[in-house]
């Protein structure tokens, strides 16, 4: 069983990844092509990303959408 729901699982991660790249929600957004308000709801774990949005901010965050999930998945425990 999950510790943690996905989705605030994906969120801590997000967060993680953001910060050490130096980067606000908004200029994530802004180099992934998306809203804010949806990078604010990812980190606090009330959206999931699309598989589309996912490779966006990882883009965004240069690193591997993989790189994201594996991550996650430790998250997860």
């Amino acid at each position: 069983m999950q510790s943690k729901p996905l989705s605030a699982a994906f969120g801590k991660v997000l967060r993680e990844y953001r910060e050490r790249a130096g980067l606000s929600q908004e200029s994530l957004a802004d180099a992934a092509e998306l809203d804010r308000t949806f990078i604010g709801m990812l980190e606090r774990g009330q959206r999931q990303p699309t598989l589309e949005s996912l490779f966006r901010i990882a883009a965004a965050l240069n690193v591997a959408p993989q790189t994201l999930i594996a991550r996650t998945a430790s998250e997860l425990g």
